[in-house]
């Protein structure tokens, strides 16, 4: 693996701010976005379940039909892309074998020699499900991928706008989640920031290190 400066890092995060207006005309290179799909693949989750699905919403006329349910932010309309966060909810152990399927796949392994590992699994899963805070868990799992998103986008000079500012129930209505075991989340449209965003341009307001991190 090859390495970037720390300063390269810090640049990007600096640089990286929730883009409140993108340039319409801009488009993502189609290489840089399947390389932000891949990130997306790639991002941890808990036992590595990967209780989601990001929706890439290409389609404009729909993206213009989710303003609505966005509060009017405009963002899901004007980015290039648009990636709504999705969980699924109550996970069960269907999804679970499906992970245990997979994984035996791609480390050449059988099923069986899973078994211990799903146990464990399903005995997290059905804790958190008596406990009434099964969904709550799985949901967070989403928000360390859309912290992977944008980390990965402003890495590659793309910028993006985290959006909890939406209607979930409507947004699942319109891209058809209904019904489905999978519910939204959030949104994050991603792009280039238009010349004009005037919030492009102020300083990034955060506490001092020394009040936020603690050594013990």
């Amino acid at each position: 693996m090859t390495t970037i400066p720390t300063g390269q890092l810090l640049d990007a995060l600096k640089w990286r701010y929730a883009t409140k207006k993108f340039d319409a005309q801009k488009k993502i290179p189609a290489e840089t976005w399947t390389a932000l799909e891949e990130s997306l693949v790639l991002s941890p989750s808990s036992f590595g379940a990967q209780p989601w699905k990001f929706i890439v919403v290409d389609n404009a006329e729909l993206r213009a039909k989710l303003v609505s349910c966005s509060w009017g932010q405009t963002q899901v309309a004007e980015a290039s892309h648009l990636v709504i966060f999705v969980f699924k909810t109550n996970l069960d152990e269907a999804h679970i074998d499906r992970y245990m399927e997979r994984t035996a796949e791609v480390r050449g392994i059988t099923t069986e020699a899973m078994a211990p590992f799903k146990k464990v699994i399903m005995g997290s899963l059905d804790g958190a499900r008596a406990k009434g805070f099964l969904d709550t868990w799985q949901s967070r799992q989403v928000y360390i991928a859309l912290g992977q998103f944008m980390a990965s986008a402003a890495l590659l000079g793309i910028d993006t706008c985290p959006m909890e500012g939406i209607e979930p129930a409507k947004y699942d209505e319109l891209l058809g989640l209904t019904g489905t075991g999978y519910t939204t989340l959030c949104a994050c449209p991603a792009g280039y920031r238009a010349a004009d965003d005037k919030y492009a341009a102020l300083p990034k307001v955060r506490f001092p290190i020394a009040d936020v991190i603690t050594h013990i």
